[in-house]
């Protein structure tokens, strides 16, 4: 099964969900504000994909944390962050044949899916 993750008024989300559904792939939407984000999903996705590629330091969730927070990060502290916060996380995640990939551009789903 396909899932995708983010946030429904995300502009990106609106077009990887819009690829999908005009490419006839079903997929299953998890939308980190209204579904919830569990910690245990959180570190398994760290895992494939690694905290740096995950935050999203343009977004403005991360430039309203103190300069404290911001350059004390290491895995553990970004993680407690993205819990806390999951806008501050890259998006969208789409986990499709238990593979992780992160942003949306349309070659690389046409790729992930041919």
């Amino acid at each position: 099964m396909t899932t995708l993750y983010g946030i429904k008024n995300c502009d990106t989300i609106k077009k990887a969900r819009a690829w999908l559904a005009t490419n006839d792939i079903e997929f299953n939407f998890h939308d980190y504000r209204k579904d919830g984000l569990a910690s245990n999903w959180l570190e398994q996705t760290e895992q494939a994909l690694g905290w740096e590629v995950m935050l999203n330091k343009r977004g403005t969730t991360f430039r309203q944390l103190s300069e404290e927070q911001k350059q004390g990060l290491d895995k553990t502290s970004a993680l407690a962050l993205l819990l806390e916060y999951p806008a501050m996380i890259k998006r969208p995640i789409l986990i499709h044949n238990n593979q992780y990939y992160i942003g949306f551009k349309a070659a690389q789903y046409v790729e992930i899916f041919s």
